[in-house]
């Protein structure tokens, strides 16, 4: 809200004074009747009204001036409130202190509760991290298990486990989300390199799905974190898999100049009036409906890192035709096309 205008306070003065200004003119009308009933002169009467015309004028002046300095006071400190109470204005009377002890009390309050708060995320913070982290060893020996024997059974048991990886790394992406700045580590990496490595890991996917990967070389260094940058790209790697029966998978740069990247898909698209919401945490749409174990999850990490490190993420797509994903390494807004 912006600070009022000269005319709006005024007003304000004037609504807070009313009583005043009220008994004020029951008496000046009382001591008009009066001196018309005792048929005083006139001069004496103008002349001691001039003097007290004169003596309030100042002293509303002065009053209101004061009245503007605490307006001022307390709009600063309303912008301020969540630093602290320090700086609250000198009270004038009891009720205004009353007022004060009310404010100081709930901040207080306020305080106490968000610490609360906060020990008790960060205590779930750091109990999921670890239950996350415990987990990956389980799926490791499973996954050993399972390589042991190459049979149809296995395979499709491998495919799940995988999957069951992929679960635990957006659950630990998530966690982190809100401390990636704290945990980035920007550097110039090769984009290609950070590509290989998200194919390399969904590379038994492609084969079991038969979906072809077309990757067009590309020569460019990027400054990014290349974790992030790489978990971004899994994700969406997943999510083209995921919704691509059959067709292909095309990896390229559009622009090489602004370092745009695309990923696009043969898949069944995304529909248009969920387009705009397809970065809002939960949100799965019309492809989420038909698919139950849709989280909605995936993509709104994506958008939260890619700010984080000031890139842009754009998603246009057609239904039945596929859809395309441009990653602008170079931008520091995010929208959808």
């Amino acid at each position: 809200m912006k600070e009022k205008s000269f005319l709006w306070i005024v007003l304000w003065y004037v609504k807070d004074h009313r009583k005043t200004i009220i008994m004020d003119s029951i008496f000046l009308a009382i001591f008009s009747v009066v001196f018309s009933l005792y048929s005083l002169q006139l001069e004496p009467i103008v002349y001691a009204s001039f003097l007290s015309a004169c003596a309030a004028a100042i002293f509303i002046v002065y009053d209101f001036m004061k009245y503007c300095k605490k307006h001022s006071e307390l709009y600063i400190l309303k912008k301020q409130v969540s630093t602290g109470l320090e700086e609250m204005p000198s009270t004038n009377n009891l009720i205004e202190a009353d007022y004060q002890n009310i404010l100081h009390a709930l901040y207080n309050q306020k305080t106490e509760l968000i610490s609360k708060v906060d020990a008790k995320q960060t205590e779930m913070i750091d109990y999921y991290t670890l239950w996350a982290h415990q987990i990956k060893t389980p799926i490791a020996a499973m996954r050993l298990l399972l390589q042991g024997n190459h049979t149809e059974e296995n395979k499709e048991l491998l495919a799940q486990t995988f999957k069951i990886e992929q679960y635990v790394e957006m659950v630990l992406g998530y966690l982190r989300i809100d401390s990636a700045s704290s945990d980035l580590m920007l550097q110039n990496c090769s984009l290609l390199e950070i590509i290989r490595q998200s194919i390399r890991k969904y590379a038994h996917m492609f084969i079991r799905k038969n979906i072809t990967l077309e990757l067009k070389e590309m020569d460019c260094t990027v400054l990014t974190d290349e974790k992030w940058l790489a978990f971004v790209i899994e994700q969406i790697l997943s999510n083209a898999l995921k919704y691509t029966n059959s067709g292909k998978i095309l990896i390229y740069m559009e622009d090489e100049k602004k370092r745009v990247l695309v990923i696009e898909d043969t898949g069944i698209g995304i529909a248009r009036e969920d387009l705009p919401r397809v970065f809002e945490k939960g949100f799965t749409g019309y492809n989420g409906r038909m698919d139950k174990k849709a989280t909605g999850i995936g993509l709104y990490l994506c958008k939260k890192i890619l700010d984080k490190l000031s890139h842009r993420i754009t998603i246009t797509s057609k239904v039945n035709v596929g859809t395309k994903v441009k990653i602008n390494l170079c931008s520091i807004k995010t929208m959808i096309e």
